[in-house]
């Protein structure tokens, strides 16, 4: 349990009530800020290239892409595992942390269930086009037809894929949805605007705020979280038993689940902190968003960060203790050294010995250092999935098979084109829903508080 005493104020500043609620409605009640238009405007040309890149793929097929004979899964894999771990970090900062009765969770909770929502959309974008003839992503449903009946195929990491990311997005942008109900309804008391009163009047579904409410939101909540718990688990590990289940040399390992997901969470609450970062700076709210809310986070990732270097440490020494020639190739010959060796010691470097640095108090409390080693991570997460998507595909049992993997700009369009999409809903996020939960902020502030919390 955080203790106020010893760690500090939730909120800082001696906030009233009025006030909670009137600076969390600051960003959406403001005139926009001049980096706002700004970003948007990148982001939406990166979103630009990405339809650009799109059309060309389902036009013309996924020989646009730089995949071949030898590997044919690409960057497509790559960044849809990369965005599903991203995807892990709003669920799992939330339910995990409300679970565990963690209040000093309530300033960042909103924040990384919309990223969360952003981020799994951009995944599923990535099988369906991998698919080759997307509009036949249909049959991937598991329905009644009339197609003889034709029912999917249950052995297939397509479909295992699908159950996965359609549960979780629903389960996901359900707990969010409908945890901003209270909110919802407080813009719709406060605004003046009949055009707002009406939209947000809508989607605050008759919320009042009655006791018998509150009871079943806060039941509803526990309920969700506890459905959202088990999907977090069961996600990744179905992503990662989708690489298991293969033959190949790095893939058939026994470790892949728990550390599929132990590296989503990883590269979840990196993504959480440099949203954070960034958020805190550009709209002043470091009272709500304090120093001490990014040191719980970066204590976090030191600990995650020592359970990916033992993992990278295991995989290693399984391979070379089995004994197994193919293993040994493609750990030794093909990643510590040989042609990717780049890739797998950025990989090293930026998820085991970067996050080493939190260690120290001085670098978890500079908000700038905070945000490069949280954008490391992401980036050494990113080489991870690299790693064990191409360097086993690029090299298998048969030499002859062998051949180089070099994306096209096609692929790193649809990549580019996501990123802006995330960015895109990000800011719109930002600017037309609260940041926070307001009602949450209120509960632990000094007034919510008992003196003896």
């Amino acid at each position: 349990m955080y203790n106020r005493k010893i760690r500090g104020p939730l909120i800082e500043g001696d906030k009233t009530l009025s006030q909670i609620s009137n600076e969390v409605l600051s960003p959406m009640e403001s005139r926009l800020k001049m980096w706002w238009p700004i970003v948007f405007g990148i982001s939406s040309a990166a979103a630009i290239y990405g339809f650009y890149s799109i059309y060309i793929t389902v036009s013309k097929g996924i020989g646009t892409w730089g995949v071949n004979n030898t590997v044919g899964w690409g960057w497509a894999i790559v960044n849809f595992v990369w965005w599903i771990g991203i995807g892990h970090a709003g669920t799992a900062f939330s339910i995990f942390l409300l679970v565990l009765r963690q209040r000093w969770r309530t300033s960042i909770n909103r924040s990384a269930e919309a990223m969360t929502v952003f981020a799994v959309l951009a995944a599923a974008l990535f099988p369906s086009l991998h698919m080759g003839r997307v509009w036949l992503a249909f049959y991937i449903f598991p329905y009644p037809n009339t197609r003889g009946p034709l029912w999917v195929n249950f052995n297939s990491p397509l479909f295992w894929d699908f159950t996965a990311i359609t549960a979780y997005l629903i389960i996901s942008a359900s707990f969010w949805y409908l945890g901003m109900l209270p909110d919802l309804a407080t813009i719709r008391d406060k605004t003046t605007s009949g055009i707002k009163k009406a939209v947000y009047g809508f989607f605050s579904l008759g919320w009042t705020g009655s006791s018998r409410q509150w009871i079943r939101f806060e039941a509803l909540s526990f309920i969700l979280g506890g459905i959202a718990a088990v999907l977090v688990v069961s996600v990744h590990s179905i992503v990662a038993t989708d690489f298991a289940v293969g033959i190949e040399p790095g893939w058939h390992s026994t470790i892949f689940p728990p550390f599929f997901v132990v590296g989503a969470i990883f590269s979840g609450f990196a993504m959480v902190m440099t949203l954070m970062v960034i958020i805190r700076k550009a709209y002043h709210l470091t009272d709500y968003i304090t120093d001490n809310h990014m040191d719980a986070i970066a204590r976090i990732l030191i600990f995650i960060s020592l359970i990916m270097g033992t993992a990278y440490i295991t995989e290693v020494f399984v391979a070379w203790y089995s004994g197994n020639e193919y293993e040994l190739f493609t750990f030794f010959r093909n990643r510590i050294t040989g042609q990717y060796t780049v890739q797998f010691w950025i990989m090293v470097i930026c998820n085991a010995i970067i996050p080493q640095l939190f260690w120290f108090k001085k670098v978890r409390r500079n908000w700038v250092l905070l945000l490069v080693v949280s954008l490391s991570i992401n980036v050494g997460m990113w080489f991870e999935r690299f790693n064990i998507v191409i360097t086993s595909l690029t090299r298998d049992y048969l030499p002859s098979n062998w051949a180089p993997y070099t994306p096209t700009a096609i692929d790193i369009g649809v990549y580019v084109g996501t990123l802006g999409m995330f960015i895109i809903g990000i800011l719109l996020f930002i600017r037309y829903i609260p940041i926070m939960a307001i009602s949450e902020l209120k509960g632990v502030s000094h007034i919510g508080n008992k003196p003896e919390d």
